[in-house]
């Protein structure tokens, strides 16, 4: 399955991303098929060949949740933007010990001042 998603190159601690035609299975760095643009995050410049685009999403080519956002942003598809990720959150278990922990080690020190 073909996807539309972003390719990263630059150095470090400065990332430029190639907007690529690749398939879904390949390494996201590796082998693409064509190249439809690029996108600096640093200086937010988007350079997207827009007929190219369009020709790949006619022929069902689905674009990666980051490129689809990109794509709403430029005017080329038309819709709301969707999550790309979300933070981890951390288990129930884990953050009702800390809490606990917290409550017990404050309701020493008002014992011990008083």
């Amino acid at each position: 399955m073909l996807r539309i998603r972003l390719s990263r190159g630059g150095k470090r601690n400065n990332a430029k991303f190639r907007v690529t035609v690749a398939d879904g299975h390949r390494a996201p760095s590796g082998k693409f098929i064509e190249i439809l643009g690029h996108y600096d995050p640093h200086t937010k410049e988007k350079v997207l060949n827009k007929e190219r685009i369009e020709h790949w999403l006619s022929k069902g080519v689905k674009p990666s949740a980051t490129v689809y956002n990109l794509l709403v942003e430029a005017g080329i598809i038309k819709g709301d933007k969707v999550t790309s990720w979300a933070p981890k959150k951390k288990p129930a278990e884990e953050t009702e010990k800390k809490e606990a922990e917290k409550e017990g080690t404050v309701a020493e020190t008002v014992k011990t001042e008083q």
